[in-house]
């Protein structure tokens, strides 16, 4: 009895001695390596003009790995127009900095994405529209309220860094993934302006399209351009190295009709990341309409929604499409999977939202709030 207690005090001796060094030597992971990354839809509203009846005001947060259920509302104090909140304009996100931008009718917000507080709130000559953010996260392009320039901004201070004229109603704009050019659009000309990043110069124009330039969105590789453009219900496809309009594609089956808002049949395009569909909003028929992205632009299909279209992204990895009416659509079975709403329970719809990937508080990824292309 005596020699089986001695043995076994050893043995657990022992074990627990193997325990103690392999913990020793391995740790395993930290919290700050083990935290895992969270994906986050960020919507700012009021993204329909200024419309308190699609989310009411401020940055709605939905995550997308559960169901794209509402997690919180961060205030977006500022900008005020006769009393309300002022229309969003636009929303972008600089990983380097951390900030997310909100540009509004007045002018620029940036919010830190970890504190979730307001860093600074600029106004701009001319007001704000839809801005675009270089891939390294320095220097914002952004259009006036529909004047006929566009400013460069450094994304730290919000300070200008040059004015660019353009023709007379400068509007949306995408800053290109090579980082070297940005591609500007005029509505009230025909010519998609492009600008080179180094003296922020304008260096090419693509058309004649046949209209005043609308919502756009280009491929990953920046030879392709599809385009809406006025009184079209459809979209035209530019050549970005050539210069040249190479197609014009009309909705099949459907009249253009009357609009709510924006004015035009089609306001909103975008690729699916993999560039092999062209999504098409259309307001008149509160539909979308889908393509086959290459020659002859095939019409695949269409998806009825709840409210009008004016604008179309996608998440990352291809799986979602998100109309500004707020639906979340499974890409590949067209299958309505969610409506967004809100911490009441209400519909929450915007032209304004972007994927952004979140660890440790740090922002790590985030997408774009244009439908653009991201083949390798």
């Amino acid at each position: 009895m005596k020699v089986t207690c001695t043995s076994l005090f050893i043995f657990c001796f022992l074990i627990g001695f193997a325990y103690a060094h392999m913990g020793a030597t391995d740790p395993g992971p930290s919290k700050a390596t083990h935290e895992e990354v969270h994906k986050y839809l960020y919507v700012a509203v009021p993204g329909i003009r200024n419309y308190l009846g699609y989310g009411g005001h401020g940055l709605l947060v939905f995550d997308m790995q559960d169901n794209h259920k509402f997690v919180k509302r961060i205030p977006t104090r500022g900008f005020m127009k006769n009393g309300k909140p002022s229309n969003v304009k636009g929303i972008a996100v600089s990983i380097p900095l951390n900030s997310l931008y909100i540009s509004t009718l007045e002018g620029l917000q940036r919010i830190d994405l970890e504190t979730e507080e307001l860093v600074w709130e600029k106004t701009y000559e001319g007001g704000a529209d839809r801005m675009s953010i270089s891939p390294d996260g320095k220097v914002m392009y952004m259009p006036s309220l529909e004047k006929d320039f566009w400013n460069v901004v450094d994304c730290e201070t919000g300070e200008l860094i040059k004015k660019i004229d353009v023709v007379q109603r400068a509007h949306n704009t995408i800053y290109g993934p090579s980082g070297k050019k940005v591609y500007m659009g005029d509505i009230a000309s025909p010519l998609l302006h492009v600008a080179e990043t180094e003296e922020h110069n304008i260096v090419q124009k693509i058309g004649p399209f046949s209209n005043g330039i609308r919502p756009f969105t280009i491929n990953s590789k920046e030879t392709l351009a599809f385009v809406n453009v006025d009184d079209l219900l459809g979209f035209e496809v530019g050549d970005l190295e050539t210069g040249e309009v190479i197609a014009q594609v009309i909705v099949e089956g459907w009249d253009k009709g009357p609009v709510r808002r924006h004015g035009n049949p089609s306001h909103g395009v975008g690729l699916t990341p993999d560039e092999k569909e062209v999504w098409v909003c259309d307001g008149h028929n509160m539909r979308m309409h889908v393509f086959s992205a290459d020659a002859p632009y095939q019409q695949l299909t269409t998806i009825p929604l709840q409210d009008m279209p004016g604008w179309i992204t996608f998440s990352l990895d291809g799986a979602y499409a998100y109309p500004s009416s707020g639906e979340v659509i499974d890409v590949e079975t067209r299958e309505i999977l969610h409506l967004l709403k809100d911490e009441h329970h209400n519909y929450v719809a915007s032209e304004k939202m972007i994927e952004v990937h979140m660890q440790n508080g740090k922002a790590i990824k985030a997408g774009d709030q244009f439908g653009l292309g991201r083949k390798p």
